[in-house]
């Protein structure tokens, strides 16, 4: 079975991504917004059965992992009861599909982050997707703000509540930030890989996973620039007293294989420990054009995966772990709701 850990709602009906802009219009302008559209499901399978399902079946993908477009999670936008409203919105829809779906999607969740409020509105909001709607996971957003990093590190105890919950729920939670409310970082590709590579430092600088022994965490897009520079986090965790990466983070981070060509990764498979690694696209997501120099998508990461079996990178069993057995350990209640 191949499940693909990392998928978003890109292609949500235009009636979704209208009223958003409706709600945040009449939040500039102190008003109340419009009431939400009623979307038929003929429109939701229209926007996924001529996207995110085609590529499934066209590249052997079986099941995906599916949450709210991350770019437009926008939680510097709006305030508190915003982004509560918006969040709700996106998992609502989202559990939709997976209805209409079953065997083919299951839901993960967006959160309530607006900077600056109590972390129990995201604590509510999770529990209500996974007892309520059956989710198996969340995105966490790191940083609120939109790329001015004013909220304390993943390793303030200020998050503890919420990964609190995590554990009690049993479910993981991908470190992934939205879109950018600065020009100086391009979205996709500055501010998403310079925040997967600060959360991989900031675990480093802590000491979370001692505290927190059950806690997992997926960092997307192949960590970032954490496998290119190995070793200087290895250097950086023993210059600054730390316990070894290996010993003090990677038993509950793990690295999906977000990345956009073979080289890359070869490179990741190479460096980080199989066990450590799922199998993840952002299909329709970040990357969507055709690589000129293989006549490939870029996201067809399934390609890459098979490619570094074939040159002998990876093992049949440690291909069928990237797959598959790995993503079921991380997410035990997608273990639970196959069987």
């Amino acid at each position: 079975m191949i499940i693909d850990c990392h998928g978003h709602y890109t292609t949500a009906p235009a009636a979704h991504t209208a009223w958003r802009e409706e709600q945040v219009s009449a939040w500039k302008a102190g008003t109340t917004p419009a009431a939400y559209p009623t979307i038929s499901d003929d429109e939701l399978r229209e926007t996924i059965e001529g996207s995110q399902l085609r590529l499934m079946d066209e590249r052997g993908i079986d099941l995906t992992l599916f949450s709210p477009r991350a770019s437009a999670m926008a939680h510097h936008v709006g305030d508190g009861a915003v982004s509560l409203e918006w969040a709700r919105r996106n998992n609502d829809l989202i559990h939709r599909v997976t209805q209409l779906y079953p065997d083919r999607f299951i839901g993960v969740c967006q959160l309530p982050q607006s900077p600056g409020e109590p972390i129990e509105g995201s604590i509510a909001e999770l529990r209500r997707c996974v007892e309520e709607l059956g989710f198996i996971g969340c995105n966490l957003n790191p940083d609120p703000s939109g790329g001015h990093w004013s909220s304390p590190a993943l390793t303030d105890r200020s998050w503890y509540p919420f990964y609190e919950a995590m554990v009690e729920l049993d479910v993981p939670a991908m470190v992934h930030v939205s879109g950018s409310a600065t020009p100086f970082f391009h979205a996709t590709g500055a501010y998403y890989i310079s925040a997967d590579t600060t959360a991989f430092m900031q675990l480093i600088q802590g000491n979370l996973f001692t505290d927190l022994p059950d806690l997992r965490l997926v960092i997307p897009h192949g960590g970032g620039a954490v496998p290119y520079h190995w070793g200087r986090y290895r250097g950086l965790a023993d210059m600054l007293g730390q316990p070894p990466v290996e010993a003090n983070v990677m038993g509950n981070v793990f690295f999906d294989t977000c990345v956009y060509h073979q080289p890359g990764i070869d490179l990741l498979l190479d460096v980080v420990d199989t066990p450590n690694v799922l199998f993840g696209s952002e299909m329709v997501g970040a990357v969507r054009g055709i690589d000129e120099r293989t006549g490939h998508h870029y996201d067809d990461t399934r390609r890459y995966i098979e490619a570094a079996f074939e040159k002998g990178t990876i093992d049949d069993a440690a291909r069928a772990d990237v797959f598959e057995h790995n993503v079921k350990r991380v997410y035990p209640r997608l273990a639970a709701a196959l069987a």
